[in-house]
């Protein structure tokens, strides 16, 4: 059965919460509050926090940071994944990708589909990696934060969970970099 091993110890992971939006700021962003609090109260380390305008290239540009951040090991944002024309952090995320976390966004909606019905196909969520950092994101409503990390990135992102879990994976994302590395040298 799929559960917490409560023999192996909690290891915190280092976390930032980018809210994609044209009106919220800090006191006014209330999913990104909701990330903030859900992932503190689970043990992990809020490193950074920021809000850009629904904008590819602002978007890319805050992501390109905190991949390039090796203090930074996961990247969620919230907000742009929608339908209309300026939802456009899909294809941010979609560009800077190494690789795409499809079950994510599969897994999201199949859980979201319980709770609102048919209206979760209008979501875009998504995720994946690129050099050592998984990048998550999430609809801009609170419940959708409330959702994500409550069904899915509070085990995933705990190294106890079996039978596996993406923090036990972390060291390895960067592999092909290394092999890289050594066959030039």
């Amino acid at each position: 059965m799929p559960g917490i091993d409560d023999s192996r110890p909690f290891i915190p992971v280092r976390i930032a919460v980018l809210t994609i939006s044209d009106t919220r700021d800090l006191e006014s962003d209330r999913s990104g509050d909701t990330l903030v609090q859900r992932l503190t109260a689970a043990g992990h380390e809020l490193t950074d926090r920021a809000i850009v305008v629904d904008e590819v290239d602002a978007i890319t540009a805050r992501l390109r940071a905190w991949i390039a951040d090796d203090q930074i090991e996961v990247v969620i944002a919230t907000g742009g994944t929608g339908l209309t024309g300026r939802d456009v952090t899909p294809e941010a995320f979609e560009s800077v990708y190494e690789k795409r976390i499809d079950g994510f966004g599969e897994m999201f909606r199949w859980l979201s589909f319980q709770k609102i019905g048919t209206s979760t196909i209008q979501s875009r969520a998504t995720a994946g990696v690129a050099r050592g950092t998984y990048l998550f994101a999430l609809p801009g409503s609170t419940g959708a934060c409330k959702d994500a990390w409550d069904d899915i990135l509070v085990h995933q992102l705990d190294v106890r969970y079996r039978p596996c879990n993406f923090v036990e994976i972390l060291p390895r994302l960067r592999e092909h970099e290394l092999a890289r590395a050594k066959a030039k040298a």
